[in-house]
């Protein structure tokens, strides 16, 4: 029996000139836009192209399929994340605690803006989910939450550090995800934030005094 191979997810080229910029950039407005109103599952190529405004063939010349469209998504949205959990962990001009606390605020608040495109590209994920370069986008933000372990727990074992990173990220993602599936007002995620930020920095400081 054959292994099913997966579809190729990487770009096929890209934009060197600020045309070539720019219309990718319409395609990828354009993907997030038909995702989040048709879903995973009526999400095609043809429709992309459609409300891009350009030709299947254009979008081809960046993207070999759609599974390739909604790895980019995805991986810009990991990139977005990364990008905003090492910003607030690695600002050692603030206590440690107080980041964690910064950091849950900002994360939930994310997961409720972006709830619907998050959703989808949730039910789009086995199309690249064990995919070298889903492995590697996420490695990033992975590193930031260890270094920020070590500082906040120095006389831990390295065991327990890592216990503790992947508890916090671990619930903060399926937590913060099943959150967000509801409407939810601004008082509710603030709410909501500061008792999961309260929980978060209680199991820590328990940790720290072991």
């Amino acid at each position: 029996m054959t292994e099913r191979q997966n579809p190729r997810i990487s770009s096929r080229k890209q934009p060197q000139q600020a045309r070539s910029t720019q219309l990718v950039a319409a395609i990828l407005e354009a993907a997030a836009q038909v995702l989040a109103k048709e879903g995973a599952r009526r999400f095609t190529t043809a429709r992309v192209a459609e409300r891009a405004g350009v030709s299947v063939g254009s979008v081809y010349q960046y993207f070999p399929n759609k599974a390739a469209i909604l790895f980019r998504l995805q991986s810009d949205e990991w990139r977005q994340t990364s990008e905003l959990l090492s910003g607030i962990l690695e600002d050692v001009r603030k206590p440690p605690l107080e980041r964690l606390r910064l950091l849950v605020h900002a994360f939930i608040r994310s997961e409720c803006e972006e709830a619907g495109m998050r959703v989808a590209l949730n039910d789009a994920a086995p199309l690249y989910r064990d995919a070298p370069e889903a492995r590697e986008a996420r490695a990033s933000s992975d590193r930031a939450v260890q270094a920020f372990m070590r500082e906040v727990l120095p006389v831990a074992t390295k065991a327990t550090r890592a216990l503790a990173a992947e508890l916090v990220t671990t619930t903060l993602s399926a937590v913060g995800k099943d959150f967000s599936e509801s409407p939810r007002t601004p008082a509710e995620i603030e709410a909501f934030a500061g008792a999961m930020a309260d929980m978060f920095c209680a199991y820590l400081e328990g940790l720290g005094k072991r």
